[in-house]
């Protein structure tokens, strides 16, 4: 199974993270952070993966440092998880529709980290969740998964929904760039390597 687990400490956190790429049946999310728990929870079930996290950090500050370094640790696990990358399919998208909003992703497992965030959120904050960490969020998984990652909200009014419609998004287009195709030999690139 393609899976990796990793502890991080800093000053500002400590994160420890599981993740199985081929076994979705456990999903374990607590950050102290009841919003983020939630997108992580979306992004974990629509992308079938397995993941459990157990993060502390210091949220009497703000939530900036859980929910990037979050981020850090999962795209570190992702990219770990996927070992060689053998025969997967690498490329990914998936258009959401969450109520009134619409969010699109399209990846690419390329080990050229890459992030391209297009969205407005009218609404600054969900909960402890500052909206602006959704990007800071992306970036972080981006650039250490080594993902060319693409985000956008086409529309949408309501901010819980445009943000919920970008991490469900991100779940099944990574669902599909890590699927394994039989008919890929070695690595899905004329390279002949994805680093």
């Amino acid at each position: 199974m393609r899976k990796a687990a990793k502890s991080r400490k800093t000053n500002e956190t400590m994160i420890e993270i599981s993740c199985n790429l081929d076994d979705p049946s456990l999903v374990d999310i607590q950050t102290g952070i009841g919003f983020f728990d939630h997108m992580l929870e979306a992004f974990a079930r629509h992308g079938r993966i397995g993941l459990v996290v157990n993060a502390k950090g210091d949220l009497h500050i703000d939530s900036h440092h859980t929910v990037e370094d979050v981020g850090i640790v999962l795209g570190q696990l992702v990219r770990e998880a996927l070992g060689d990358k053998h025969g997967i399919t690498r490329y990914g998208s998936a258009y959401v529709p969450m109520d009134d909003a619409l969010g699109f992703v399209a990846l690419d497992i390329s080990g050229r980290p890459f992030l391209h965030f297009d969205a407005v959120f009218d609404n600054p904050k969900l909960g402890q969740f500052d909206s602006e960490l959704v990007r800071e969020f992306f970036q972080a998984f981006a650039f250490q998964s080594g993902t060319t990652l693409h985000a956008r909200v086409l529309y949408g009014v309501n901010t819980h929904h445009k943000i919920e419609a970008l991490f469900k998004a991100l779940g099944r287009a990574l669902a599909i760039a890590i699927t394994i195709d039989p008919n890929i030999k070695g690595v899905n690139s004329t390279k002949g390597m994805l680093e």
